[in-house]
């Protein structure tokens, strides 16, 4: 029963609690022996917890155990030997342990092949990671029989249309994207799109995601008119779903107005920014001095809220700059680059990375005005700049000295040309190739596994890194957010770990260099506000509270003076605070700011807005915590009759966050005794994740044994893994 908490609290993402279960189920176990099948199912599911958090050395160590264990009590070809030795292929592809992986890989596929036939779910989910190894190791002819092999298999076993098939559809399409065959791709995601749509409606986030997969194969192609019809359709789904007036739709109204102005249709292009400036302007929880907004109104809109030589506003005269060279107007081109050089030196003097990028612009400019003496001063003060700022081997250091031999080269200067080509190749080092690699390998993941799992963050994480010691600042802490802000949105703000602890360190160094440096242009600027409030959260997962408590108590502060107590970022602010708040155990401080969050929604998107029952969700849960099970019932209920009412009843089982509120709901019946209500929550979320997720997935299999936990006689390994 313990261990059976243990996976509750897992499955929960409760994982403090769940290894305090785990270990104490371990120690009730001793007085069975190391090597019964109690014992070996904790062994595991401790492995799978420990890969959950990032842990994987510990985790390796729990998988070894129970794998030899399971081998001795059970035999090589057991179910629970296999599951273990599948888990240790995922664990070691994590570690880039490639050769280890494959052999894991191999012997789980030969021995589920052995159990239950080519066609089982547990073998056609190995032979899709199979084909993810192979592409990874960049055998790109592998890759293809596997997901080929993937696609046929679960079409015999799922049919045609389900998503699990779907989801095969779609890799092959991204696989074939990547190896430059256009026709098949397209061919893929057609299929996936029509399939997603019969399967779970136009508007559902898979058919979205083929939609848009579509819509940038049509771009690159060329296929304008298609990539614009996929777009309006995204567009009319949006509107129908959130309304015209929501932030969503207006995004895409902005997506379709860069389509236009790459079509050059000119007064399409003003009419469609001119909806979305009037939509962010009348969006209630936005306003016209909104960072959406000012997206739209760009430079005016900075200039009024900023000041004429912010940073922000600089960057909006230099991206006017390049947009005017698209345009042809090179002589607005040249005036834009010129005050946006002499901004950046005013505001941060004359080498700093931001000054260079105006400079570097008005070389490119000089050259295509055929105005090269004043190319060559550009060039070589961008070179100064560079090799002062980030070295002679940085990549954008390179760049430059290329740029310089080829304006050199049209000069006939062949001797200084050769001699800037030379010293480009002679710097490019091998930081290029891992750069190289670990790009392939981020998007293998995004193909295979999407941007969101927890091996596509790790890698954006490395990348991160990576571009740090390059001295590549702005994209390493893009790369850090996107990771930061993928691991909220795939394990929540109080669970992002998809960084394991030393890349965490990493992540909060580079937060605490972005929080200063903003700091001295504006401490309450909402850009400032918005590193304040990552760095919270990333002391959060280092379970740094007092730092955290104090990062979002600025955050909020600040957010509330400049944007308002109903605003988005407000709103996320205060969410961060109650959970920094639970996480001491001021359960009491930590409702608060749950129903204030929950006031907070109401006030900005209404009553049944998603954001507002994912609110309702989290404050049933919390009920759950401080023992109040009668509200916490009440409130799972509210959410989810709300679900019903914004999804359709019919949609509930195909909504990820609903189905969330359903088995969490079904843990409280279970807590409560109510085992014969329990067992109808389970069935109805296990019904919904087995048509969103598959019947392989982890989801699946937890609740299988959260209702296999209602009768005593039935078994309790946890199968781990990710």
């Amino acid at each position: 029963m313990v261990n059976n908490l243990g996976i509750v609290y897992k499955s929960q993402d409760k994982f403090d609690e769940a290894e305090k279960m785990y270990q104490r189920a371990l120690q009730g176990y001793k007085t069975l022996g190391s090597d019964q099948p109690s014992t070996l199912d904790t062994v595991h599911n401790l492995g799978a917890l420990h890969y959950s958090v990032g842990k994987l050395d510990e985790a390796e160590k729990m998988y070894q155990r129970s794998l030899q264990g399971y081998e001795k009590a059970c035999g090589p070809d057991h179910m629970s030997t296999l599951a273990t030795v599948h888990n240790l292929g995922i664990l070691y592809s994590s570690q880039d342990k490639l050769d280890e992986a494959e052999k894991m890989y191999q012997r789980a596929l030969e021995g589920y092949e052995k159990a239950w036939g080519p066609d089982h779910a547990s073998a056609l989910d190995t032979v899709s990671d199979l084909g993810l190894l192979y592409y990874s190791q960049g055998k790109l002819d592998e890759p293809e029989k596997m997901y080929q092999r993937a696609l046929q298999g679960k079409k015999r076993t799922w049919g045609p249309d389900h998503t699990s098939t779907l989801n095969a559809v779609n890799n092959l399409g991204l696989l074939y994207a990547d190896q430059g065959k256009l026709d098949e791709a397209e061919k893929m995601y057609q299929r996936a799109l029509q399939g997603y749509e019969k399967a779970c409606g136009p508007d559902h986030t898979s058919t979205l995601m083929a939609a848009n997969n579509l819509g940038g194969l049509y771009t690159s192609r060329g296929k304008l008119a298609e990539a614009n019809e996929i777009y309006q359709r995204a567009l009319n789904g949006r509107e129908k779903v959130w309304g015209p007036g929501h932030k969503s739709t207006l995004d895409a109204v902005n997506n379709l107005g860069v389509l236009y102005r790459s079509q050059g249709k000119l007064d399409e292009v003003e009419e469609v920014f001119q909806r979305a400036l009037e939509g962010y302007e009348n969006e209630k929880a936005l306003g016209p001095d909104h960072t959406s907004t000012l997206n739209t109104r760009a430079l005016q809109g900075r200039e009024k809220v900023w000041g004429s030589n912010h940073t922000s506003t600089l960057g909006t005269v230099n991206n006017l700059g390049l947009l005017y060279i698209s345009q042809g107007k090179l002589d607005e081109a040249k005036k834009m680059f010129k005050r946006a050089l002499q901004g950046y030196e005013k505001a941060c003097g004359p080498e700093h990375p931001s000054t260079l990028n105006p400079v570097r612009n008005l070389g490119a400019l000089y050259v295509a005005l055929d105005e090269q003496d004043e190319a060559v001063k550009m060039y070589q003060r961008a070179l100064q700049g560079k090799k002062k700022a980030w070295g002679p081997d940085h990549p954008s250091t390179l760049q430059t000295v290329n740029n310089l031999g080829n304006l050199y080269k049209s000069q006939g200067k062949a001797d200084e040309a050769e001699n800037m080509y030379r010293r480009a190749r002679r710097h490019g080092g091998k930081l290029d190739e891992a750069e190289k690699m670990f790009q392939r390998a981020l998007h293998g993941y995004e193909k295979a596994r999407g941007p969101d799992h927890t091996s596509t963050l790790g890698t954006v994480n490395i990348l991160g890194v990576l571009y740090r010691s390059q001295g590549r600042l702005d994209e390493a802490e893009r790369m850090f957010q996107r990771a930061l802000q993928g691991g909220e949105k795939a394990l929540g703000l109080d669970n992002i770990l998809t960084l394991n602890t030393g890349k965490l360190d990493e992540a909060v160094r580079m937060f605490q260099r972005s929080v200063q440096g903003h700091t001295a242009l504006d401490r309450d600027h909402p850009s400032t506000l918005d590193k304040v409030n990552y760095l919270g959260a990333l002391y959060h997962s280092q379970r740094k509270l007092d730092e955290a408590e104090e990062m979002f108590q600025r955050a909020l502060q600040g957010y509330e003076k400049a944007l308002g107590q109903n605003h988005k970022p407000t709103l996320k602010a205060v969410k961060g605070l109650g959970l920094v708040y639970f996480s001491r155990g001021k359960l009491d401080d930590a409702e608060k700011m749950c129903k204030r969050l929950l006031q907070g929604y109401e006030a900005a998107c209404g009553p049944e807005h998603t954001s507002t029952l994912n609110t309702l969700h989290y404050l049933g849960s919390l009920y759950k915590s401080q023992g109040k099970l009668k509200e916490a019932e009440e409130t799972y209920q509210m959410a989810l009759k709300g679900y019903e009412k914004t999804l359709g009843v019919d949609n509930v089982a195909r909504h990820q966050l609903a189905l969330n509120t359903i088995r969490d709901l079904g843990h409280l019946l279970a807590a409560q005794g109510h085992l014969d209500m329990a067992k109808d929550m389970y069935s109805k979320a296990l019904t919904g994740f087995r048509a969103l997720l598959g019947p392989s997935s982890d989801e699946c299999q937890l609740l299988e044994r959260s209702i296999a936990s209602l009768d005593p006689a039935q078994g309790t390994q946890d199968s781990g893994g990710t």
